[in-house]
Protein backbone atom coordinates (compact mmCIF):
# COMPACT_ATOMS: atom_id res chain seq x y z
CA UNK A 1 0.00 0.00 0.00
CA UNK A 2 2.96 2.36 0.59
CA UNK A 3 6.39 2.62 -0.99
CA UNK A 4 9.53 1.17 0.64
CA UNK A 5 10.78 4.57 1.85
CA UNK A 6 7.54 5.33 3.65
CA UNK A 7 7.33 1.78 5.01
CA UNK A 8 10.87 2.14 6.42
CA UNK A 9 9.93 5.48 8.05
CA UNK A 10 6.89 3.85 9.67
CA UNK A 11 8.98 0.90 10.91
CA UNK A 12 11.62 3.20 12.42
CA UNK A 13 8.99 5.42 14.08
CA UNK A 14 7.22 2.38 15.52
CA UNK A 15 10.38 1.56 17.51
CA UNK A 16 10.01 4.76 19.53
CA UNK A 17 8.51 4.44 23.02
CA UNK A 18 4.77 4.96 23.01
CA UNK A 19 4.40 4.54 19.26
CA UNK A 20 2.89 1.37 17.89
CA UNK A 21 2.30 0.66 14.20
CA UNK A 22 -0.86 2.79 13.99
CA UNK A 23 0.65 5.78 15.79
CA UNK A 24 3.78 5.46 13.65
CA UNK A 25 1.66 5.55 10.47
CA UNK A 26 -0.14 8.68 11.71
CA UNK A 27 3.17 10.33 12.64
CA UNK A 28 4.72 9.43 9.27
CA UNK A 29 1.71 10.85 7.43
CA UNK A 30 1.88 14.02 9.52
CA UNK A 31 5.59 14.41 8.75
CA UNK A 32 5.13 13.82 5.01
CA UNK A 33 2.24 16.29 4.81
CA UNK A 34 4.40 18.95 6.52
CA UNK A 35 7.67 18.06 4.86
CA UNK A 36 9.19 21.55 4.76
CA UNK A 37 8.13 22.78 8.19
CA UNK A 38 8.49 19.50 10.11
CA UNK A 39 10.26 16.66 8.34
CA UNK A 40 13.32 18.45 6.99
CA UNK A 41 14.04 20.34 10.27
CA UNK A 42 13.51 17.08 12.19
CA UNK A 43 15.95 15.25 9.91
CA UNK A 44 18.54 18.01 10.38
CA UNK A 45 18.07 18.01 14.16
CA UNK A 46 18.39 14.21 14.29
CA UNK A 47 21.59 14.27 12.20
CA UNK A 48 23.09 17.05 14.31
CA UNK A 49 22.25 15.27 17.58
CA UNK A 50 23.59 11.96 16.27
CA UNK A 51 26.89 13.65 15.42
CA UNK A 52 27.40 15.77 18.53
CA UNK A 53 25.51 14.41 21.55
CA UNK A 54 27.36 11.90 23.75
CA UNK A 55 27.41 10.63 27.34
CA UNK A 56 29.18 12.72 29.92
CA UNK A 57 32.19 10.69 31.15
CA UNK A 58 31.65 12.03 34.69
CA UNK A 59 27.92 11.63 35.41
CA UNK A 60 26.40 9.82 32.41
CA UNK A 61 24.16 12.68 31.24
CA UNK A 62 23.76 13.46 27.52
CA UNK A 63 25.32 16.67 26.21
CA UNK A 64 27.39 17.97 23.32
CA UNK A 65 30.25 19.07 25.60
CA UNK A 66 32.51 17.05 27.92
CA UNK A 67 32.03 17.22 30.81
CA UNK A 68 28.34 18.11 30.53
CA UNK A 69 26.96 21.52 31.48
CA UNK A 70 25.80 20.21 34.87
CA UNK A 71 29.19 18.72 35.78
CA UNK A 72 31.05 21.86 34.70
CA UNK A 73 28.71 24.27 36.54
CA UNK A 74 30.72 25.73 39.46
CA UNK A 75 27.51 26.74 41.28
CA UNK A 76 26.60 23.09 41.89
CA UNK A 77 27.09 21.60 45.35
CA UNK A 78 29.89 19.01 45.07
CA UNK A 79 28.84 17.48 48.40
CA UNK A 80 25.48 16.25 47.08
CA UNK A 81 25.33 13.31 44.67
CA UNK A 82 21.92 12.27 43.32
CA UNK A 83 21.78 8.75 41.86
CA UNK A 84 19.20 8.26 39.10
CA UNK A 85 18.39 5.28 36.90
CA UNK A 86 18.49 7.09 33.56
CA UNK A 87 18.90 10.46 31.87
CA UNK A 88 15.11 10.94 31.75
CA UNK A 89 15.08 10.85 35.56
CA UNK A 90 17.92 13.39 35.68
CA UNK A 91 15.95 15.69 33.38
CA UNK A 92 12.86 15.28 35.60
CA UNK A 93 14.90 16.30 38.66
CA UNK A 94 16.31 19.31 36.79
CA UNK A 95 12.84 20.45 35.70
CA UNK A 96 11.91 21.00 39.34
CA UNK A 97 14.72 23.48 39.94
CA UNK A 98 14.82 22.13 43.50
CA UNK A 99 18.17 20.32 43.32
CA UNK A 100 21.56 21.95 42.78
CA UNK A 101 24.02 19.11 43.39
CA UNK A 102 25.78 16.61 41.13
CA UNK A 103 24.34 13.50 39.48
CA UNK A 104 25.28 9.91 38.78
CA UNK A 105 23.29 8.16 36.04
CA UNK A 106 23.27 4.38 36.49
CA UNK A 107 22.01 3.60 33.00
CA UNK A 108 19.45 1.10 34.28
CA UNK A 109 18.42 -0.85 37.35
CA UNK A 110 19.46 -4.15 38.86
CA UNK A 111 17.36 -6.95 37.40
CA UNK A 112 18.16 -10.64 37.75
CA UNK A 113 15.47 -11.47 35.17
CA UNK A 114 17.07 -9.21 32.57
CA UNK A 115 20.62 -10.19 33.54
CA UNK A 116 21.56 -6.68 34.75
CA UNK A 117 24.07 -6.83 37.59
CA UNK A 118 26.11 -4.24 39.53
CA UNK A 119 28.97 -4.39 37.02
CA UNK A 120 26.56 -3.42 34.21
CA UNK A 121 25.57 -0.26 36.09
CA UNK A 122 29.04 0.90 37.07
CA UNK A 123 28.23 0.85 40.77
CA UNK A 124 31.93 0.55 41.64
CA UNK A 125 32.48 3.92 39.91
CA UNK A 126 29.56 5.34 41.92
CA UNK A 127 31.13 4.17 45.19
CA UNK A 128 34.38 5.90 44.17
CA UNK A 129 32.53 9.15 43.34
CA UNK A 130 30.51 8.96 46.57
CA UNK A 131 33.71 9.10 48.64
CA UNK A 132 33.96 12.83 47.81
CA UNK A 133 30.32 13.57 48.76
CA UNK A 134 28.73 14.26 52.13
CA UNK A 135 25.34 12.86 51.03
CA UNK A 136 24.16 10.45 48.34
CA UNK A 137 20.50 10.77 47.40
CA UNK A 138 19.05 7.59 45.90
CA UNK A 139 16.38 8.76 43.44
CA UNK A 140 15.50 5.38 41.96
CA UNK A 141 11.92 4.51 40.99
CA UNK A 142 9.48 3.08 43.53
CA UNK A 143 9.49 -0.27 41.70
CA UNK A 144 10.88 -3.62 42.79
CA UNK A 145 13.97 -3.11 40.60
CA UNK A 146 14.38 0.51 41.74
CA UNK A 147 14.16 -0.35 45.43
CA UNK A 148 16.46 -3.38 45.00
CA UNK A 149 19.01 -1.12 43.32
CA UNK A 150 18.69 1.50 46.08
CA UNK A 151 19.17 -1.10 48.83
CA UNK A 152 22.18 -2.58 47.05
CA UNK A 153 23.81 0.85 46.69
CA UNK A 154 23.02 1.75 50.32
CA UNK A 155 24.67 -1.52 51.43
CA UNK A 156 27.74 -0.76 49.31
CA UNK A 157 27.99 2.73 50.83
CA UNK A 158 27.50 1.54 54.42
CA UNK A 159 30.58 2.23 56.48
CA UNK A 160 31.98 4.88 54.10
CA UNK A 161 30.84 7.76 56.30
CA UNK A 162 28.69 9.30 53.58
CA UNK A 163 25.04 9.94 54.46
CA UNK A 164 22.62 8.01 52.25
CA UNK A 165 19.04 9.17 51.75
CA UNK A 166 16.16 8.34 49.45
CA UNK A 167 13.31 10.30 47.96
CA UNK A 168 10.09 10.34 49.97
CA UNK A 169 7.17 8.33 48.61
CA UNK A 170 3.54 9.04 49.24
CA UNK A 171 0.69 11.39 48.47
CA UNK A 172 1.53 13.74 45.60
CA UNK A 173 0.92 17.47 45.85
CA UNK A 174 -2.71 18.03 44.94
CA UNK A 175 -3.49 14.32 45.25
CA UNK A 176 -6.77 13.12 46.69
CA UNK A 177 -6.73 9.94 48.76
CA UNK A 178 -9.75 8.48 46.98
CA UNK A 179 -7.81 8.42 43.67
CA UNK A 180 -4.54 6.93 45.00
CA UNK A 181 -3.54 3.29 44.92
CA UNK A 182 -3.12 1.30 48.14
CA UNK A 183 0.68 1.17 47.85
CA UNK A 184 0.98 4.94 47.64
CA UNK A 185 -1.26 5.46 50.66
CA UNK A 186 0.68 2.83 52.64
CA UNK A 187 4.00 4.46 51.76
CA UNK A 188 2.64 7.85 52.79
CA UNK A 189 1.51 6.47 56.14
CA UNK A 190 4.92 4.93 56.81
CA UNK A 191 6.73 8.16 55.83
CA UNK A 192 4.50 10.49 57.86
CA UNK A 193 6.12 13.37 59.75
CA UNK A 194 5.08 15.77 62.49
CA UNK A 195 3.66 19.13 61.53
Amino acid sequence: MVGPELERLIQVLSRLPGLGPRSARRAALHLIERKDVLMRPLAEALASAADSVRRCPVCGNFDSVEPCAICSDPRRDDGLLCVVADVGSLWAMERTGAYAGRYHVLGGLLSALDGVGPEDLGIARLVTRAAAAREVILATPATVEGQTTAHYIADRLAGTGVAVSGLAHGVPVGGELDYLDDGTISAALRARRSL
